[in-house]
């Protein structure tokens, strides 16, 4: 950003388990480390609050937008640091009392609730190999909007894990003004090392965007291993900065201009000629 210090954003590794108390007190401290490291936006990994042992757990702790003691939490915590923080997922009450939805919701630095995004695109997968079997539809109920908050770091987009397999919700998410995208993540151990790296630096060259991909890590409660490699990516494809395993933070800048000297010096996005495409600055 001409004449001024290029803002840093974080990405949130963490090893959640089925003790909320004790999940938020680790975030807590990593969302406190990633300020004393200057981050002005940090981002929680998906299900950061709550790893449980069975995925129905979620719904004695699910919240409604605004109000109960995990937005509390993160509310205070984005006032007292100054910092956005982009709560990666937690449950928040769906219209099926037996499915939640597993929403980021975005705070900005006075602890306002900026944003809310529901999780589109839920994992419902057989991965033969390795024998592991996913039904996420059996306790989540999925959203159906396209959401972008204005940050100080920029427009960023919201998406949340297996979201990132489905490339148009980000063409959605740049033609509505994103120039950095986040994506929480509990990526299995198995798909993890297949596609993790693959699939984040596809979104941010297709669109030019910033990736800020923080991950769980470890073995959880229902026996699942979760890849890590949290990972902030930047629009030309580079890795900026990575952890592999064990709980942490990664640090790195979020540069507006390049994004647009980017697009105006390779204007793929301009370029696009397919039905629905829209020229985007």
């Amino acid at each position: 950003m001409t004449g001024t210090a290029v803002p840093l954003a974080a990405a949130v590794q963490m090893h959640s388990g089925d003790d909320v108390a004790e999940n938020i007190e680790q975030a807590r401290g990593l969302l406190e480390e990633a300020s004393a490291k200057g981050a002005a936006l940090a981002v929680l990994p998906e299900n950061f609050a709550l790893m449980p042992k069975r995925s129905r757990e979620k719904t004695a702790i699910a919240e409604q937008p605004g109000e109960g003691p995990i937005q509390t939490f993160l509310s205070e915590t984005a006032e007292r640091l100054e910092l956005w923080i982009v709560a990666g997922s937690l449950p928040l009450v769906s219209p099926d009392h037996r499915r939640t939805y597993g929403a980021s919701l975005v705070f900005d630095p006075t602890g306002a609730l900026s944003a809310v995004y529901r999780k589109i695109h839920l994992f419902d997968v057989d991965l033969a190999d390795s024998k592991e079997s996913y039904r996420e539809s059996r306790s989540m109920y999925p959203g159906d909007e396209v959401v972008v908050v204005p940050t100080s770091l920029g427009k960023l987009g919201l998406s949340i894990c297996y979201d990132l397999r489905f490339p148009e919700l980000y063409r959605e998410l740049v033609d509505a003004g994103a120039t950095l995208l986040s994506v929480p993540a509990a990526f299995t151990e198995t798909t993890g090392r297949a596609h993790w790296h693959t699939l984040l630096r596809a979104r941010a060259v297709e669109n030019l965007a910033y990736v800020i991909a923080p991950g769980q890590t470890g073995t959880h409660p229902d026996g699942r291993s979760t890849y890590g490699h949290s990972v902030i990516v930047d629009p030309w494809g580079k890795v900026l900065g990575e952890l592999e395993e064990g709980s942490g933070v990664v640090v790195a800048p979020v540069d507006l201009d390049r994004v647009e000297r980017l697009r105006k010096e390779f204007p793929a996005l301009v370029n696009r000629r397919l039905s629905g495409a829209q020229a985007v600055p």
